[in-house]
């Protein structure tokens, strides 16, 4: 355990003054697991709803990203230790995401360029099997809403021959979550999961259009489990407006 000193960047973005923290190495996915249900039990007041929905296969949850607590939130509904976790390479040295990246055995990612060498990464992971957790808009929404999904998502499934479980999180946004501390009251956040669905993408001609449809597809999914406010860019989507009406 190695202890330094650094001036953090909390939920507001603001800066406090440096502060001196334990960075961990080279923690247990397990132990580090147990320490963040401890501290969420304390801030947050999780609901999950469908989590009978989850195979216990392979599987890959796609998730809409709101705000620094939604893997927190997913680490403490999951119970399996075989997650496949890409996580954004500004992380890697962060003291709390670099710490739960590492224990879970994080694959690094460039959210910003095709980074292919990640994605077969990725890829050499999900053939010895397990659970990857992705985000397909590779970034936390600065609106709240929904943002346009990335391509990886749907790539990967159909490379995998993996199933997709869409989820929908709601109350992780950090400007709330930082209200919420502030009046020392806990966050309810809510992770809803829609069946599980797979994507088959044909191969030559007019494959990144399907690959585009089938990015729609599991957005438009997401979107289907989330308040209207959540919506974003896929509020007006043909495909949405469909899966709505067979809800309804």
């Amino acid at each position: 355990m190695e202890i330094t000193s650094k001036i953090f960047f909390p939920f507001d973005g603001r800066p406090w003054p440096p502060v001196f923290y334990c960075k961990i190495v080279g923690m247990k996915y397990k132990t580090l697991r147990s320490i963040v249900r401890f501290f969420m039990k304390i801030i947050a007041d999780i609901e999950i709803n469908g989590i009978e929905k989850l195979p216990k296969g392979n599987v890959i949850i796609a998730a809409n990203h709101l705000g620094r607590l939604d893997t927190a939130a997913l680490l403490c509904i999951l119970d399996r230790e075989d997650i496949i976790m890409p996580v954004a390479e500004k992380y890697k040295n962060h003291p709390l995401y670099g710490a739960i990246g590492r224990a879970a055995n994080a694959i690094w990612l460039n959210r910003f360029d095709a980074d292919y060498p990640a994605l077969r990464q990725i890829l050499g992971r999900m053939e010895q099997g397990g659970l990857l957790v992705i985000a397909p808009e590779g970034t936390r929404s600065k609106t709240e809403a929904l943002q346009e999904g990335k391509m990886g998502a749907a790539f990967l499934a159909s490379k995998s021959g993996y199933p997709v479980l869409p989820v929908a999180v709601t109350g992780t946004e950090d400007r709330r979550v930082v209200e919420n501390l502030k009046h020392l009251r806990r966050s309810k956040i809510i992770a809803t999961a829609a069946d599980p669905f797979y994507i088959q993408i044909p191969k030559g001609k007019g494959r990144e259009t399907a690959m585009r449809q089938a990015t729609d597809e599991i957005m438009c999914r997401i979107a289907a489990l989330l308040p209207e406010k959540y919506r974003g860019v896929y509020a007006e989507h043909p495909r949405l407006k469909e899966l709505l009406a067979q809800r309804s």
